[in-house]
Order: structure tokens, then C-alpha cells, then sequence
């Protein structure tokens, strides 16, 4: 008699609104996650609250709800999808100076952002030859997957966008009469829509539950996306019908895998990839080649071996 397996749920999460006292959330917060055994990465800030977390769903109701007793996150933002089993090690909660880092503090998207865009809608609109449609995730992220006709800021951390359109604005917006932006689940856009409000662009439109949305419900045939969406756990990138696509990680770096890379002679497992491979030095290569050995030897035994820390979603 076969016994199903139940697919684990995962939720990723943001709410921008003011915590006086973000630290004094933090350890009821991991105290609930631990309790409801949810594993994955949730930041806290003065600011607010990001992240993504996985579990049974009575585990993921209970932190959820949790959360939604926390100071003006009874509508918390959160998107869901399934994974085959646990994409996360450990759970972390962390303290951060911002949920998603851009280093521009007076950008403050509770009081200014762009128009949300149905994910229905959104083709209708990027197709529009007045729309300049930009991508605002990191260029690891971009390499997988991106919207037809989209710009690249070849960007390594969100932290450069403002200063990559400050220097491109004249040509970026020359024809244009209308922005439009898209994240993986719609955070960085709160913040990049927001910011280019204030740099005097009226008319900035965001995709409305970020890529992740976009992939559940635009049907493939319909869809003007091209590739897969890189995401912040495990599975790595997913599809349409947010099915996990088949792309590995790089361990040493946290970038995605693709067979040709894995098949490049800079790729080593555990070690190195053709994106991080000179980046590296030799004395840091052989010790994720010691991590790498260590984590097989686990695998041997039936243990754990939690190994390094996924990249945050705010770089």
C-alpha cells in the first residue's frame, strides 16, 4: 500500500509598516517557527517584515497568524507554491536595517509607490511601445529568466539600482511615457517604484505579486515570460505553474547552475561555478571543497549537515 506524501508549503511574505522596536519581535517570532517546526529566512526592520517559509499548512497557519498579530501586518502580503520536500536547512529570523536594501532612506513605499498591475493585465501593458519595462533583480537572477523586451540593469545587488538609473535615465526614458517594474514576488518594486516617484517619473506601474504571481496564474501559452524565476531556496528557479525547474546551485556562490554550466571545467561541486570561479581564491576553494566532503560524509550517515547560508533576498 503506497502512503502519499504531503507537499510542503511555502509562503513568501512582506509588509512594509513601522516596528518601534523591531529586536523585540524577534525571539517570540523564532520561538513560533521553531514551535510549528517552519524552516526558512524571515527579516525584520524598523520597516517591516520579508521573507519565505516552508512547512506542513497547519504549521505555516500558525506562524502566519502570528505574524498578523504584529503591528500593522493584519494584511500581510504573502504568495504561496509547493515544494517536494523542505527547500530550506534551518529557520533564521534576522535583524536588518531594511527588509530589502536599497540605501536610500528617505524612500518610503507606505506613502508613495506605482500602480499595481494585474498579472492579467500585464502583458497588455509591457507590449505597449510607450512602456519601458525594467527588471529589477539582481543579474544572477535575470540570466534564467526575464520578460520579453525587458531592460537589464546588470546589477549585482539592488543596492546599485538607483545609482544605474540616475546614470541611464535620459536614454532609458527617451520615447517613453510610462515604467513599468517587476520583482520575484513584488518587494524590490515597492522600494524601485517608490523611488522613482521621487525622482519626478509619474507614471510607474509594478507587477502586482511580482513574477511569482505571474507564473501561477498566466497560462504558458499566453505568457510573455521567457525562461525560469530564480528563487530563494532549494528548489532554485521555478516555471510556469510554479513548477521547480531543473537548474542547480552553485554552493560556493548561491548562483544558479545551468547543465552547460555544470559541464564548463570551472565547475566543481560544492566548490566552484563558471560565475564565481575567479572570484575565488584557491585557499577559499579548498575549503568549500572540505565542506563539500563534509556534507557527503553526512549524506553518508543519515545526518544533517546544514552547510552555507542562502543569499538574502534584499541583495
Amino acid at each position: 500500500m503506497s502512503v502519499s506524501i504531503p507537499l510542503i508549503q511555502v509562503a513568501a511574505l512582506y509588509r512594509f509598516t513601522p516596528f518601534d522596536d523591531a529586536a523585540a519581535l524577534k525571539d517570540p517570532l523564532l520561538v513560533a517557527c521553531e514551535k510549528a517546526g517552519v524552516k526558512g529566512t524571515l527579516l525584520l526592520a524598523n520597516e517591516g517584515i520579508n521573507g519565505t517559509i516552508a512547512g506542513t499548512d497547519n504549521a505555516l497557519t500558525a506562524v502566519l497568524d502570528h505574524i498578523r498579530q504584529l503591528p500593522g501586518c493584519a494584511e500581510l502580503d504573502v504568495k504561496f507554491s509547493t515544494a517536494s520536500e523542505m527547500p530550506f536547512h534551518r529557520m533564521k529570523v534576522r535583524l536588518k536595517r531594511e527588509i530589502v536594501t536599497m540605501g536610500e532612506p528617505d524612500i518610503d513605499p507606505r506613502h508613495s509607490v506605482g500602480r499595481y498591475v494585474d498579472p492579467h493585465d500585464w502583458n497588455a501593458l509591457i507590449a505597449d511601445p510607450d512602456t519601458l519595462v525594467i527588471d529589477t533583480r539582481n543579474d544572477y537572477e535575470v540570466a534564467v529568466g526575464t520578460f520579453e523586451g525587458a531592460v537589464d540593469p546588470r546589477t549585482a545587488s539592488f543596492r546599485d539600482f538607483p545609482a544605474w538609473f540616475r546614470e541611464n535615465r535620459e536614454q532609458l526614458l527617451a520615447g517613453k511615457t510610462k515604467v513599468a517594474m517587476f520583482c520575484t514576488g513584488g518587494i524590490r518594486c515597492e522600494k524601485s517604484t517608490s523611488f522613482l516617484r521621487a525622482e519626478g517619473v509619474e507614471e510607474v506601474y509594478h507587477l502586482k505579486g511580482g513574477i511569482l504571481k505571474y507564473l501561477e496564474e498566466v497560462p504558458e501559452d499566453e505568457s510573455r515570460w521567457h525562461g525560469d524565476c530564480f528563487v530563494f531556496d532549494e528548489r532554485v528557479t521555478v516555471r510556469h505553474g510554479l513548477e521547480t525547474g531543473d537548474y542547480g546551485l552553485c554552493r560556493a556562490c548561491r548562483r544558479p547552475v545551468s547543465r552547460s554550466d555544470a559541464a564548463s571545467p570551472a565547475y566543481e561541486e560544492g566548490v566552484s561555478c563558471p560565475a564565481c570561479f575567479d572570484e575565488r581564491s584557491e585557499k577559499q576553494r579548498a575549503r568549500y571543497a572540505e565542506r563539500q566532503r563534509q556534507e557527503a560524509l553526512a549524506r553518508k550517515r543519515g545526518t544533517a549537515h546544514v552547510g552555507a547560508a542562502f543569499l538574502d533576498q534584499d541583495d
